[in-house]
């Protein structure tokens, strides 16, 4: 297994080696969905670290006796873990495997120091029973070798955050099994981003996809400081049936004044402007659409739309995975005693005139 593979070199048979994100990237790109270039850091490059730097003895020590329901002793046994993970020296083969698909990835994209998010994908991550989504770090906006190897790093030590522990043992997954990978994926100068859900998750509707969005980066959105735009789309008509333009005070934009993101006021004029065009919103659904055939499943998207590039190609794919409440509720009709099935049967026979 090597330290490193490319976004394209992946898909899902790849979990064991780049986790749950990762792979999802590699085989969105492997059907023609517009993903951001990148690369995953793989488990054996995580594996080998806490190995080699005699990590793995001392961490599942301090996890095996943990009582997960004592927040204190949860908060001291995680902070000790990420200390450890901090202050280990990694395996020189490993930096410079990180350095030079880094590198790589600058030479490809054109810019000396290309931006990049930074993200876990552990292997028990994004998977259709639990999406362990928001339980490790990303960090966003990261330029240049030094401090990619750092958020690497740091990534590394956030599969053992107090929520990550405690979500793994409520979950039933043993610590020792689960490994981390981390991506290292271009960033998208993003105009607006956001998610979007390709069934209703406000009633389980298989006929709608359902899209939220904010202008900047989609991390207002996910954790809910703002309230965003909301467009609720046929699937079939590819008709917006429902428009709703929130009031959005602010944005999360790359930090002029050094690495990461800040959050600015949006101006006023913006503030109730609908932060994706209706070209954008069909153009999300088409691909959203793709990405629920190809996986089978209702899924869980994050996309954003780049101000740098023209109509279509500055809208990208940046997540997938698939969407984990009504998916596991029981198989029967969700409206009206319909299936999905005939939700869109009905929605495309509205169109249809008998002479």
């Amino acid at each position: 297994m090597s330290y490193v593979l490319n976004f394209d070199e992946v898909d899902k048979e790849s979990l064991i080696e780049v986790g749950g994100k990762n792979a999802s990237l590699g085989e969105m790109i492997k059907v023609g969905i517009r993903v951001p270039p990148g690369f995953a850091v793989t488990t054996k490059s995580y594996f080998d670290f806490i190995t080699t730097r005699g990590l793995k003895e001392k961490i599942f020590n301090l996890l095996s006796e943990l009582d997960v329901n004592d927040v204190a002793a949860v908060n001291e046994v995680s902070a000790k873990i990420r200390d450890l993970i901090e202050h280990a020296e990694v395996p020189e083969n490993i930096l410079m495997a990180i350095s030079e698909a880094y590198s790589q990835l600058c030479e490809t994209c054109g810019v000396e120091a290309v931006p990049v998010a930074v993200r876990s994908s552990a292997t028990a991550e994004d998977l259709p029973t639990a999406s362990f989504a928001g339980q490790q770090d990303t960090y966003l906006w990261i330029q240049g070798k030094k401090n990619v190897l750092d958020k690497v790093r740091d990534c590394w030590g956030s599969l053992f955050a107090p929520r990550a522990i405690t979500y793994r043992v409520t979950n039933n997954f043993a610590h020792e099994k689960v490994l981390i990978s981390v991506g290292v994926q271009k960033m998208v100068n993003s105009k607006a981003a956001g998610v979007m859900f390709t069934l209703n998750p406000t009633n389980g509707d298989p006929s709608k996809v359902v899209i939220e969005g904010s202008w900047g980066l989609g991390e207002t959105v996910v954790s809910g400081t703002v309230t965003p735009d909301k467009f609720v789309v046929d699937k079939i008509l590819l008709e917006i049936n429902e428009k709703t333009i929130s009031r959005k005070h602010i944005q999360c934009v790359f930090n002029p004044e050094g690495s990461g993101t800040v959050d600015t006021d949006i101006s006023e004029e913006l503030q109730m402007q609908s932060c994706l065009e209706e070209e954008e919103i069909r153009e999300l659904v088409k691909m959203a659409k793709l990405i629920e055939a190809h996986y089978g499943r209702p899924m869980d998207i994050e996309w954003a739309i780049d101000k740098d590039l023209p109509f279509p190609e500055n809208v990208f794919i940046v997540q997938a995975r698939p969407e984990t409440v009504w998916s596991q509720r029981a198989k029967e009709a969700k409206i009206g005693k319909k299936s999905g099935r005939q939700l869109l049967m009905e929605q495309a026979m509205k169109r249809i005139k008998i002479e």
